[in-house]
């Protein structure tokens, strides 16, 4: 039984990808020789030289955008954002081009396109290094958005997302990076869409996705102290997310608490809440609770950051009152 770290499994997830298909190229800042902001493509330049791991330009827009004409040619890049909130940069490329191109083609073609990009806080990295963006990329039609907890998911959705033939966004949790798990089992691809039980309860429902996963473990060994137990699904793909997963925990449970690191407002959770509400509404017991940032900016000093995040404690109070 080895143990791994979730930013070597996307690192192997690569390499092994690199092996088995030739067209698979490496695109973004500083991932060269570097080895990325984050280490994760470190040693991939010296597996596979500088024809396939390039190092771009200070510009997502380019990084991007030669990563929507690399797939349109034939190749299957893997670009890097290396913070999720400079996607803002790149979001013409993204939504205009790589999201629109099977349809403006009729279905002839796609954009096996992959965007990997880190999200999220407890750094202290300021409001514009920390921000949870998915919602605004799981918004839009063409595009599929995984974000992996888990060192075998990290593994299996980077294996999946470059199988796939259309664009996907990989949004991985820069605190999860250093996480290590261990491996009983050979990694493997992990189908997109596919939601996955991670703790069977009886008495609430915990939809949740990313670091978040492992807060919500917390929040529901704390209840169980107490007698409660907790359903908790990791939903791993937040686009197309797997509402028939969530639909059947609920189902056993009759009580949904959803929880993301994101804003609240218009995010992942209104819109699980919002379908379980029409498709699930007669297995409800009590009204469904969202657990999500505050409406701001996430601050940078480390007290306000982590009042700012949400955490077990508030995951665990949104469950106490789904039940009372």
């Amino acid at each position: 039984m080895a143990e791994l770290r979730y930013g070597k499994a996307i690192n192997q997830a690569l390499a092994d990808a690199m092996r088995a298909d030739p067209r698979v190229v490496l695109i973004g800042e500083d991932i060269a020789t570097a080895g990325g902001p984050f280490g994760v493509t470190r040693g991939l330049l010296d597996a596979f030289g500088p024809a396939r791991v390039l190092d771009a330009p200070i510009s997502e827009g380019a990084i991007v955008g030669a990563a929507v004409g690399a797939a349109l040619c034939g190749l299957k890049p893997v670009a890097e954002i290396m913070f999720m909130d400079f996607v803002t940069l790149a979001m013409d490329q993204l939504v205009n081009q790589a999201a629109k191109a099977r349809f403006m083609f009729g279905g002839r073609g796609g954009v096996p396109l992959v965007v990997r990009t880190p999200h999220g806080g407890g750094l202290s990295a300021g409001p514009q290094h920390s921000q949870c963006l998915e919602a605004w990329l799981a918004h839009v039609p063409g595009l599929k958005v995984v974000a992996p907890a888990t060192v075998a998911d990290a593994y299996g959705l980077v294996r999946s997302a470059i199988d796939d033939p259309d664009p996907v966004v990989v949004i991985e949790h820069k605190g999860l990076y250093a996480a290590a798990e261990p491996i009983t089992s050979p990694l493997s691809a992990v189908p997109i869409g596919q939601a996955r039980v991670v703790r069977e309860g009886t008495d609430v429902t915990i939809v949740t996705y990313g670091a978040m996963l492992g807060e919500a473990l917390v929040a529901a060994d704390r209840l169980a102290a107490d007698g409660m137990r907790c359903e908790i699904v990791d939903l791993r793909t937040l686009q197309p997310w797997d509402e028939a997963a969530v639909l059947a925990s609920l189902a056993r449970t009759h009580r949904l608490v959803v929880a993301h690191e994101a804003v609240e407002a218009f995010g992942i959770g209104a819109e699980i809440a919002a379908r379980m509400a029409d498709i699930g509404f007669d297995e409800l017991d009590a009204p469904i609770i969202r657990v999500g940032a505050p409406f701001t900016p996430v601050p940078f000093a480390k007290p306000l950051e982590d009042a700012y995040r949400p955490d077990a404690a508030r995951i665990a109070a949104a469950c106490r009152r789904a039940v009372e």
